[in-house]
């Protein structure tokens, strides 16, 4: 099969474009054919940074290393312990997160519990788009924010991957959403649902919220001083990046009695099962603003580093 392997850490010339043999499953696993795979900013940085790379992919020695673990596709062959999945089921999921999903390949080995039934109403684009993203979504919100009716959220970066995601499903949920983003991402972020738009250029959020029930924090460094200035007491802080770790950060959470929670997301087939029923009824949508193709799986990984990105970029292999 095709794949595209890392050679070393660094820049996007050490994609190599390869052939290599399909793997082979295992008793509660599928072979997934891919029809798209999902990028995300964790990927770029496992191919940039070494301890990223160990942390994240967790290779073992002397086996190609293969970025990637957002796929959408259709099984062509089922573990011998299988019964969940047949043979021409079209599938999603986020494969091994963390751990060597291998997504960067026309086929990859599948645990069958960290998949979905890709709805018909979407394409494997849109499908791809949903894994890594909206996961990371669904359990900063309802894991661990248990986000309620009429609360108020705080989303930033509500036009990236996760962000236009968190926007979708909080409103779902019947919370007040107030997504941060870039002036030119204004009406995007409002159209997904968003009820108040903060120009973060242009405002200091923290001036404009201070109730917030809940914030996901997608960004390094000190915002999440800022984030915690937002949360009212005994509110939830969910962090995408950042560990609760300093001690000064701790000493702040613990006088505003606030949850404060740094996510670890996790593949897990029964939340990809809630977004899947979500995306079939239309409540949430993929944006998908660039598809590549396969052998230009490099400018997807130039673009998405760019940390611009409007919703999700997927490459395609169909």
């Amino acid at each position: 099969m095709k794949a595209i392997t890392l050679a070393s850490n660094g820049g996007t010339e050490n994609l190599i474009f390869t052939e290599i043999p399909k793997p082979e499953i295992k008793k509660n696993e599928v072979l997934v054919r891919v029809k798209a795979i999902g990028i995300n900013p964790v990927d770029a940085f496992v191919r940039t940074h070494p301890f990223a790379l160990e942390t994240f992919l967790q290779p073992q020695p002397g086996e190609p290393v293969i970025i990637g673990w957002d796929i959408s596709g259709v099984v062509e062959a089922v573990g011998v312990e299988v019964t969940q999945w047949k043979t021409g089921d079209e599938v999603f999921g986020m494969v091994n997160f963390r751990g060597h999903g291998k997504a960067y390949a026309e086929y990859v080995a599948a645990p069958t519990d960290q998949l979905a039934l890709k709805p018909g109403n979407i394409s494997h684009d849109e499908a791809a788009a949903a894994t890594l993203a909206a996961l990371t979504t669904w359990q900063a919100l309802v894991t661990y924010g248990k986000v309620k009716t009429g609360e108020k959220v705080l989303i930033h970066g509500a036009g990236g991957g996760v962000g236009h995601y968190a926007v979708q499903i909080a409103r779902h949920f019947g919370a007040y959403v107030m997504g941060t983003g870039s002036a030119a991402k204004k009406e995007f972020i409002l159209g997904l649902g968003a009820d108040e738009f903060i120009d973060y250029t242009a405002t200091q959020f923290e001036d404009l919220v201070q109730d917030a029930d809940i914030v996901i924090d997608s960004l390094f460094g000190d915002h999440i001083f800022r984030s915690l200035e937002a949360v009212k007491e005994g509110g939830r802080l969910i962090a995408l990046l950042v560990p609760f770790t300093d001690e000064r950060l701790i000493q702040k959470v613990q006088e505003k009695k606030v949850y404060a929670h740094t996510l670890n997301v996790t593949s897990n087939g029964e939340d990809m099962q809630q977004l899947a029923a979500l995306l079939k009824s239309g409540e949430i949508r993929s944006h998908v603003s660039a598809v590549y193709a396969f052998e230009d799986i490099a400018k997807a990984h130039e673009e998405i580093e760019t940390g611009k990105t409007l919703g999700k970029i997927v490459v395609s292999l169909l």
